[in-house]
């Protein structure tokens, strides 16, 4: 999987069996987030599922013939969403929008940007924020609209930004205030 680098936990077989000890859970558990969170930022995936059928090189070790089973998939991403790593984006939680930094983290990454480029008091398109020539070569690039709109509503909260809708999606705003 290119330059990534697994934890050693990632060839230990029972790892990928949830532990009935509690204190081994928990430990499992945290090794499990840091994995995900790792890996999502490193390959820029923002969704994984708790469908056991996804084969994905993150859930699936196939040089040990072990696979995370849905229970384990869905006992870890509800963990991360309980710290504030991800959101479910279904009502059933099986798919689970992962922030590999908090949305208060990228909130303040977006509003260091957009100081950066002295847009404080200016309007830009949400769409730009993930997909604009000023944010290529920067962690916004290519973020998923989902993403971008829980820093934004941080950043509204916290009177440091304001979000306009337009008529379509595409057209959404956003001010940045000092």
């Amino acid at each position: 999987m290119g330059d990534f680098s697994w934890p050693f936990f990632y060839t230990y077989p029972p790892y990928f069996t949830l532990q009935p000890v509690k204190e081994t859970r928990q430990k499992q558990s945290a090794l499990w987030i840091e994995l995900i969170l790792k890996y999502c930022r490193h390959h820029k995936v923002y969704q994984l599922t708790t469908d056991p059928s996804d084969d994905s090189p993150l859930f699936s070790n196939q040089s040990i013939n072990r696979r995370l089973t849905q229970e384990g998939r869905s006992t870890f991403l509800t963990e991360l969403v309980a710290r504030g790593n991800g959101l479910w984006l279904d009502n059933n939680q099986r798919t689970c929008l992962v922030l590999w930094h908090t949305a208060e983290q990228w909130a303040d990454i977006v509003y260091e940007w957009a100081r950066s480029l002295g847009l404080e008091g200016s309007v830009t398109t949400v769409d730009e924020l993930s997909t604009g020539d000023e944010v290529q070569g920067t962690e916004l690039a290519g973020m998923p609209r989902a993403v971008l709109m829980e820093a934004l509503k941080v950043l509204e909260r916290r009177g440091k930004a304001r979000i306009f809708k337009g008529a379509a999606a595409d057209d959404d705003g956003v001010k940045f205030f000092k």
